[in-house]
């Protein structure tokens, strides 16, 4: 019997830090076979570990790498793609090359790679926990049933969105690429507020974790908007429109819309950085 995963392999990873241990780790849960699975990584405690903890094969280079590699995972910082790419271009000639390389544009991955057969995911860390939020976009080379196994296999780590246009991913790192920092902000205020009124700092962390989890899965489940969700909750006079009606009064929408147009423009600035290196 035919594995589902058998036309991706064997894999290989240029790169095993966070995000390639924790799209390993879904895909090796699906079952994909670790034997079948190659990751270059130079650091060898990291190298190591992987081989020990996950199974697959660690490299030290590309240099030992199978030939008849079918997908290429680029999980390295964009600053050293195109040192790291450039010598292995034209050697997977029939590969898919996937990449989570943030801001590195397909365009110069395409030149870099001599392949336009590319995929560009932008994946936040909650995939390390299994609730990732994937943007995605597809080089037209890519085929149609390829772009359903990138789904497939994106989905091991949460959910995924598809763009038509690749400057929509400067978008998706604004909202969820760089997102949970934002949330980890907003949690790191109201613990501290917490303390500040009486709390002891493991209580307001414990409140204030434990309702963005709660907050989200009804967000998440709920058939009504947030700002419905959020209007239950607001009893006019109440305790909750007192802080509601500060944050509107002191413009919280504002700023927080500002804060992802700069993130945004950010993102755009290092891919035109990134193409001109």
């Amino acid at each position: 019997m035919t594995h589902p995963f058998s036309s991706l392999l064997p894999m290989v990873f240029i790169g095993g830090g966070n995000m390639a241990q924790a799209m390993l780790s879904g895909w090796l849960k699906q079952g994909m076979p670790a034997a079948q699975i190659h990751v270059v990584e130079p650091l060898a405690e990291t190298r190591q570990r992987l081989q020990q903890t996950l199974g697959v094969h660690g490299h030290e280079n590309p240099d030992t790498l199978p030939s008849d590699t079918q997908w290429v995972v680029w999980a390295i910082k964009p600053q050293v793609f195109k040192q790291v790419a450039s010598p292995l271009a034209g050697r997977f000639e029939h590969a898919l090359h996937l990449s989570v390389a943030a801001g590195v544009r397909s365009d110069s991955m395409a030149r870099w790679l001599q392949s336009e057969r590319i995929v560009r995911a932008m994946p936040n860390t909650p995939a390390l926990v299994g609730l990732g939020q994937t943007g995605l976009f597809a080089r037209p080379a890519v085929q149609a049933a390829e772009r359903e196994r990138v789904e497939q296999l994106m989905q091991a780590i949460g959910q995924t969105a598809w763009v038509a246009q690749e400057s929509l991913l400067d978008a998706v790192t604004a909202v969820s690429g760089s997102g949970p920092a934002y949330v980890f902000y907003f949690i790191e205020a109201m613990v501290s507020a917490g303390v500040r009124m009486g709390l002891t700092a493991e209580q307001a962390h414990q409140l204030a974790v434990g309702t963005f989890v709660g907050a989200a899965e009804l967000a998440r489940s709920s058939a009504d908007s947030p700002s419905v969700l959020r209007d239950k909750v607001t009893s006019k006079g109440g305790t909750t429109h007192a802080a509601i009606s500060r944050m509107q009064a002191d413009g919280l929408a504002g700023l927080i819309e500002a804060a992802l147009q700069a993130a945004q423009q950010r993102a755009i600035e290092l891919g035109q950085d990134l193409d001109q290196a």
